[in-house]
Protein backbone atom coordinates (compact mmCIF):
# COMPACT_ATOMS: atom_id res chain seq x y z
CA UNK A 1 0.00 0.00 0.00
CA UNK A 2 1.44 3.23 -1.06
CA UNK A 3 1.48 6.64 0.88
CA UNK A 4 1.45 5.55 -2.22
CA UNK A 5 3.15 1.76 -1.03
CA UNK A 6 3.09 -1.90 -2.15
CA UNK A 7 4.32 -5.14 -1.30
CA UNK A 8 6.23 -6.20 -4.25
CA UNK A 9 6.54 -6.18 -8.05
CA UNK A 10 3.50 -7.28 -9.72
CA UNK A 11 2.61 -7.17 -13.67
CA UNK A 12 0.80 -5.03 -15.91
CA UNK A 13 0.94 -1.12 -15.16
CA UNK A 14 4.47 -0.86 -13.78
CA UNK A 15 5.86 -3.51 -10.87
CA UNK A 16 3.50 -2.95 -8.35
CA UNK A 17 1.41 -4.82 -6.14
CA UNK A 18 -2.10 -3.92 -4.90
CA UNK A 19 -3.84 -2.71 -1.45
CA UNK A 20 -4.73 -5.28 0.57
CA UNK A 21 -8.24 -5.10 2.77
CA UNK A 22 -8.36 -6.25 6.63
CA UNK A 23 -10.19 -9.45 5.69
CA UNK A 24 -7.13 -10.15 3.14
CA UNK A 25 -4.37 -9.60 5.18
CA UNK A 26 -6.95 -12.53 7.57
CA UNK A 27 -7.15 -14.64 4.92
CA UNK A 28 -3.21 -14.28 3.67
CA UNK A 29 -2.07 -14.91 7.68
CA UNK A 30 -4.35 -18.11 7.77
CA UNK A 31 -2.55 -19.13 4.58
CA UNK A 32 0.63 -18.36 5.75
CA UNK A 33 -0.06 -20.45 8.64
CA UNK A 34 -0.85 -23.51 6.30
CA UNK A 35 1.97 -22.98 4.35
CA UNK A 36 4.54 -22.80 7.27
CA UNK A 37 2.87 -26.45 8.60
CA UNK A 38 3.31 -27.68 4.58
CA UNK A 39 7.31 -26.58 4.55
CA UNK A 40 6.86 -23.85 2.54
CA UNK A 41 8.83 -21.14 2.08
CA UNK A 42 7.25 -18.54 4.32
CA UNK A 43 6.67 -14.06 4.43
CA UNK A 44 9.32 -12.33 2.92
CA UNK A 45 11.29 -10.25 5.26
CA UNK A 46 9.74 -6.41 6.99
CA UNK A 47 7.69 -5.62 4.40
CA UNK A 48 7.17 -2.08 2.66
CA UNK A 49 6.05 0.88 4.67
CA UNK A 50 3.64 3.76 4.20
CA UNK A 51 5.60 6.21 2.36
CA UNK A 52 3.72 8.70 4.45
CA UNK A 53 5.13 7.72 7.62
CA UNK A 54 8.42 8.00 6.12
CA UNK A 55 8.11 11.89 4.18
CA UNK A 56 7.87 13.29 8.05
CA UNK A 57 9.82 10.81 10.28
CA UNK A 58 13.03 9.97 11.03
CA UNK A 59 15.33 12.40 9.43
CA UNK A 60 17.98 10.27 7.00
CA UNK A 61 20.70 11.58 8.96
CA UNK A 62 19.69 11.03 12.26
CA UNK A 63 20.81 8.33 14.61
CA UNK A 64 19.68 4.58 13.88
CA UNK A 65 19.68 2.68 16.63
CA UNK A 66 18.67 -0.73 17.64
CA UNK A 67 15.10 -1.33 16.97
CA UNK A 68 12.81 -3.90 19.19
CA UNK A 69 11.60 -6.85 16.90
CA UNK A 70 9.33 -5.65 14.55
CA UNK A 71 10.02 -2.19 15.10
CA UNK A 72 11.92 -0.73 12.54
CA UNK A 73 13.72 2.91 13.19
CA UNK A 74 11.58 4.62 10.39
CA UNK A 75 13.13 7.35 7.99
CA UNK A 76 12.22 9.98 5.64
CA UNK A 77 12.57 7.78 2.44
CA UNK A 78 12.25 11.15 0.35
CA UNK A 79 14.77 12.58 1.73
CA UNK A 80 17.34 9.69 1.32
CA UNK A 81 16.44 9.59 -2.40
CA UNK A 82 16.97 13.66 -2.65
CA UNK A 83 20.05 13.34 -1.11
CA UNK A 84 21.94 10.52 -2.37
CA UNK A 85 24.39 12.14 -4.94
CA UNK A 86 24.46 8.86 -6.88
CA UNK A 87 20.27 9.47 -7.51
CA UNK A 88 20.06 10.96 -11.30
CA UNK A 89 18.86 14.24 -11.54
CA UNK A 90 15.78 13.26 -13.68
CA UNK A 91 14.19 10.77 -10.89
CA UNK A 92 14.88 13.56 -8.24
CA UNK A 93 13.26 15.98 -10.53
CA UNK A 94 10.05 14.00 -10.82
CA UNK A 95 9.72 12.69 -7.25
CA UNK A 96 6.96 15.32 -6.41
CA UNK A 97 3.99 13.99 -3.67
CA UNK A 98 1.07 12.91 -6.31
CA UNK A 99 -1.93 14.14 -3.72
CA UNK A 100 -1.36 16.56 -0.61
CA UNK A 101 2.22 15.26 0.59
CA UNK A 102 1.91 11.65 -0.20
CA UNK A 103 4.92 11.14 -2.29
CA UNK A 104 5.19 8.01 -4.85
CA UNK A 105 8.03 5.86 -2.83
CA UNK A 106 7.83 2.38 -1.24
CA UNK A 107 9.84 1.48 1.79
CA UNK A 108 11.17 -1.66 2.94
CA UNK A 109 13.06 -2.43 6.09
CA UNK A 110 14.77 -5.61 6.75
CA UNK A 111 18.30 -7.17 7.18
CA UNK A 112 20.18 -7.05 4.09
CA UNK A 113 23.77 -6.24 4.93
CA UNK A 114 24.20 -7.71 8.36
CA UNK A 115 24.81 -4.25 9.69
CA UNK A 116 23.76 -3.47 13.60
CA UNK A 117 20.57 -1.25 12.37
CA UNK A 118 17.74 -2.46 9.38
CA UNK A 119 18.46 -1.38 5.64
CA UNK A 120 15.89 0.49 3.80
CA UNK A 121 14.78 -0.58 0.68
CA UNK A 122 13.20 2.60 -1.42
CA UNK A 123 11.20 2.54 -4.63
CA UNK A 124 10.14 5.46 -6.42
CA UNK A 125 7.15 5.14 -8.66
CA UNK A 126 5.14 6.88 -11.42
CA UNK A 127 2.23 8.83 -9.82
CA UNK A 128 0.05 7.90 -12.63
CA UNK A 129 0.84 4.21 -13.85
CA UNK A 130 3.04 3.69 -10.79
CA UNK A 131 5.55 2.38 -12.73
CA UNK A 132 9.22 1.69 -10.98
CA UNK A 133 11.45 4.22 -11.94
CA UNK A 134 14.33 3.36 -9.57
CA UNK A 135 14.95 1.22 -6.54
CA UNK A 136 17.87 1.67 -3.58
CA UNK A 137 19.55 0.11 -1.03
CA UNK A 138 20.49 2.56 2.27
CA UNK A 139 22.55 1.35 4.73
CA UNK A 140 23.29 1.97 8.53
CA UNK A 141 26.36 3.16 9.20
CA UNK A 142 27.77 5.35 12.21
CA UNK A 143 24.17 7.18 12.70
CA UNK A 144 23.16 7.65 8.92
CA UNK A 145 22.70 6.24 6.00
CA UNK A 146 24.66 4.82 2.74
CA UNK A 147 23.91 4.38 -0.64
CA UNK A 148 24.73 0.74 -1.41
CA UNK A 149 22.33 -0.19 -3.76
CA UNK A 150 20.87 1.52 -7.28
CA UNK A 151 18.83 0.29 -10.15
CA UNK A 152 17.14 3.41 -12.40
CA UNK A 153 16.22 1.09 -15.50
CA UNK A 154 12.13 1.19 -15.42
CA UNK A 155 10.15 -0.30 -15.36
CA UNK A 156 11.93 -2.00 -12.03
CA UNK A 157 10.98 -3.02 -8.34
CA UNK A 158 13.32 -4.05 -5.25
CA UNK A 159 12.07 -6.26 -2.27
CA UNK A 160 13.29 -8.11 0.60
CA UNK A 161 13.25 -12.33 0.44
CA UNK A 162 14.73 -14.04 3.36
CA UNK A 163 17.83 -11.50 3.46
CA UNK A 164 18.55 -11.02 0.01
CA UNK A 165 17.47 -8.27 -2.28
CA UNK A 166 15.47 -9.37 -5.30
CA UNK A 167 14.88 -7.08 -8.43
CA UNK A 168 12.40 -7.14 -10.52
CA UNK A 169 12.88 -5.63 -14.20
CA UNK A 170 9.93 -5.90 -16.86
CA UNK A 171 10.89 -7.11 -20.63
CA UNK A 172 9.34 -4.43 -23.58
CA UNK A 173 10.04 -6.25 -26.75
CA UNK A 174 9.00 -3.92 -29.92
CA UNK A 175 5.29 -2.92 -30.34
CA UNK A 176 4.62 -4.00 -26.60
CA UNK A 177 2.08 -1.00 -25.25
CA UNK A 178 3.30 0.11 -21.53
CA UNK A 179 0.80 -1.70 -19.99
CA UNK A 180 1.57 -5.34 -21.06
CA UNK A 181 5.65 -6.38 -21.23
CA UNK A 182 6.36 -9.27 -22.50
CA UNK A 183 7.90 -10.59 -19.59
CA UNK A 184 10.59 -9.89 -16.40
CA UNK A 185 13.86 -10.49 -15.50
CA UNK A 186 14.06 -11.04 -11.45
CA UNK A 187 17.09 -10.95 -10.33
CA UNK A 188 19.07 -12.16 -6.72
CA UNK A 189 21.42 -10.29 -4.85
CA UNK A 190 23.22 -10.88 -2.07
CA UNK A 191 25.58 -8.44 0.48
CA UNK A 192 28.79 -10.04 -0.32
CA UNK A 193 32.63 -8.54 0.73
CA UNK A 194 30.66 -5.02 1.48
CA UNK A 195 28.43 -4.83 -1.81
CA UNK A 196 25.73 -6.82 -3.19
CA UNK A 197 27.04 -9.75 -5.62
CA UNK A 198 24.00 -11.72 -8.32
CA UNK A 199 23.54 -14.91 -7.43
CA UNK A 200 20.41 -15.87 -9.45
CA UNK A 201 18.80 -14.61 -12.62
CA UNK A 202 15.36 -15.70 -13.69
CA UNK A 203 13.52 -14.76 -17.28
CA UNK A 204 9.52 -15.30 -17.28
CA UNK A 205 7.63 -14.56 -20.79
CA UNK A 206 4.08 -13.72 -19.77
CA UNK A 207 1.31 -15.52 -21.19
CA UNK A 208 -0.88 -13.76 -24.06
CA UNK A 209 -4.00 -14.82 -22.72
CA UNK A 210 -5.65 -12.21 -20.88
CA UNK A 211 -5.65 -12.81 -16.76
CA UNK A 212 -2.77 -15.33 -17.17
CA UNK A 213 0.27 -15.21 -14.86
CA UNK A 214 4.25 -15.27 -16.27
CA UNK A 215 5.21 -18.68 -17.84
CA UNK A 216 9.26 -19.27 -17.20
CA UNK A 217 11.05 -19.50 -20.65
CA UNK A 218 12.31 -22.33 -21.58
CA UNK A 219 15.81 -23.52 -19.94
CA UNK A 220 15.61 -20.36 -17.88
Amino acid sequence: MRGLTGAGPARARGIRPAAATGTAALAALALFASACAAGGTGARDEGPARAASATGAAPSSGAAPDSPAGTPERVDAVRLVKDDPAVSAEVKRDLKPCVADEYPVDVSYGNLTGGPADDVVVNVLTCGDAVGVGSYVYRGENGSYASVFRAEEPPVYAEIDRGDLVVTKQVYEKGDPVSSPSGENVITYRWTSDRFAEKFRTHNDYGKVTGGGPTPAPGG
